[in-house]
């Protein structure tokens, strides 16, 4: 088993105190003394400052800071509420306080991706959803933080969360999943159908997801492939240190998976923070929006090993979903028993970690839904982040998927 979770640490909290030391530095630069006027070195000083404090990993769920929103042109306020939580997950529900008359809207339970980030990575999916639905999202807890006392969390526990928030929200739902929890929810789907659950959503969205990774390869699916699940044990689980509440657990730790992520687009990121440092010097507006993505990004959630090797194995090797193998608690999932949820899946031109086909595969497996009920969109010009955010998703992926969503409404 990797030692590499000792060796962050050790890294951690060498580099921590040097970071702060960074970010005390910034007044001194910023003040303006008697006779020293700011020159340009110090100006270089201070960015240089902020951008090594930048550097520094955090662990600690960022806030959604989602407190209003636009709906149908009227700005309501928005509250968080904990509709339903377990150890390994919070149902949060984003409230908005609408007039006594308005019509209900239609339920949203967002499936945010446990990928070694939180589930704030999809702050702007919900924010856009928002405009007009009624959204809840799986607010996946930090497995660091999680006592061994509370158990395994592998694909069953993700598969058995799905369908008990689904349950918790009642009849009529909707079901909208982000790139890697698209198998988890097409099984939870596939799973109620099967049992006749009456709480089976009206609609489920799958965006950029890896259903069927042997169409279109990537770099990521053919990594998955390349070393035997031994490989992927020995060199990248280890245990979660003992001054953590889940000491012991056996982990694929975040920065680990951080660093994968950034080694695929390792020149976009240099070049991101060296645009950081000349836009600070220059007190550009664009620094604020730099130093917010990198904010988001470099906050890692640790993911359970169970979970994390049972994905690689099941979803990228032996690829069981398409092929028919795939089981919930032992037994047989069965994707063309979903008759009543309508589905819609969405891919980008441009993923380099889902590839376009990837998604498309659900289209074939779902055979029991009738045509007329499944929709299928490839987003020119954007890449994987770009299915979920930005200009193309809020101004063309989103209209397509709410005008989908209430079709689909009984």
């Amino acid at each position: 088993m990797s030692d590499m979770y000792q060796l962050y640490q050790g890294y951690a909290d060498t580099t921590d105190p040097l970071r702060d030391a960074a970010l005390a530095m910034l007044p001194v630069f910023e003040a303006d003394w008697p006779g020293m006027p700011r020159s340009f070195s110090m100006k270089q000083m201070r960015a240089a400052c902020e951008v090594f404090s930048r550097t520094r990993l955090t662990h600690v769920r960022p806030p959604f800071n989602i407190d209003s929103v636009l709906d149908n042109g009227r700005t309501v306020k928005v509250s968080e509420e904990v509709a339903d939580t377990t150890p390994f997950c919070s149902l949060l529900h984003f409230k908005k306080e609408l007039p006594p008359d308005t019509m209900p809207q239609s339920r949203v339970l967002v499936v945010a991706p446990m990928s070694g980030h939180f589930a704030t990575l999809l702050r702007g999916t919900v924010r856009t959803l928002l405009r007009d639905h009624d959204v809840y999202i799986t607010d996946w807890h930090n497995v660091r933080d999680i006592p061994l006392a509370d158990g395994r969390f592998g694909m069953d526990e993700y598969v058995g969360h799905l369908v008990r928030f689904l349950q918790k929200m009642g009849p009529g739902a909707n079901l909208v999943a982000v790139c890697q929890p698209t198998v988890a929810a097409l099984t939870a789907v596939a799973v109620m159908a099967q049992a006749d659950d009456p709480c089976q959503p009206h609609s489920m969205v799958l965006m950029a997801g890896p259903i069927d990774t042997r169409i279109n390869p990537t770099a990521v699916n053919d990594l998955a492939k390349s070393k035997p699940m031994a490989w992927f044990e020995k060199n990248l689980v280890s245990k979660v240190p003992s001054r953590y509440a889940g000491a012991g657990r056996r982990v694929y730790p975040g920065f680990m998976q951080l660093a994968a992520f950034m080694n695929m687009n390792m020149e976009r990121h240099v070049g991101a923070f060296r645009n950081l440092y000349n836009e600070l010097i220059e007190e550009g507006i664009k620094a604020d929006q730099i130093k917010g993505f990198y904010e988001e990004y470099f906050a890692m959630s640790d993911l359970s090993a169970d979970f994390y090797l049972e994905t690689v194995e099941v979803v990228f090797q032996k690829h069981a979903l398409p092929l028919g193998q795939l089981t919930y608690l032992g037994e047989p999932v069965d994707l063309k028993a979903i008759r009543r949820t309508a589905l819609f899946t969405v891919e980008g031109e441009k993923d380099d970690i889902c590839a376009v086909g990837q998604t498309l595969a659900a289209q074939e497996l779902c055979a029991g839904i009738r045509p007329y009920r499944r929709l299928h969109h490839v987003q020119t010009a954007v890449g994987h982040y770009g299915v979920f955010n930005g200009r193309y998703w809020n101004n063309e992926i989103y209209p397509l998927m709410r005008d989908f969503i209430n079709m689909h409404q009984r």
